[in-house]
């Protein structure tokens, strides 16, 4: 019942949620194969934001909570490891389109 409830509360969010989850499955449906590279590196960029959000959080976390310490070194973590490859699947993917020697 609670579950209703909270659907009617927010139901502008919920058709917000849905719509925006059918326009990215039609956008991303129609970008061809060979773009999804490009596009998925660049995406993985975006991470920095994630980064810097983790560090923020962690300098606001008193020195006793070390689960969310932890929890805010594995964003850093992972969000760094996936800023990385998205770098390196760019330089990679550019690599191809060079001419050679």
């Amino acid at each position: 019942m609670d579950l209703l409830a909270f659907f009617y509360e927010h139901r502008q969010m919920v058709y917000l949620l849905l719509l925006m989850i059918f326009v990215g499955i039609e956008v991303i449906g129609r970008v061809p194969a060979v773009l999804h590279t490009p596009l998925m590196s660049g995406a993985n960029a975006i991470h920095g934001v994630v980064i810097i959000g983790a560090i923020l959080v962690m300098l606001h976390t008193p020195d006793d909570q070390y689960l969310t310490l932890a929890l805010g070194c594995l964003a850093v973590f992972l969000g760094t490891l996936n800023v990385v490859g998205g770098f390196v699947v760019t330089d990679r993917m550019l690599d191809m389109f060079k001419k050679k020697k």
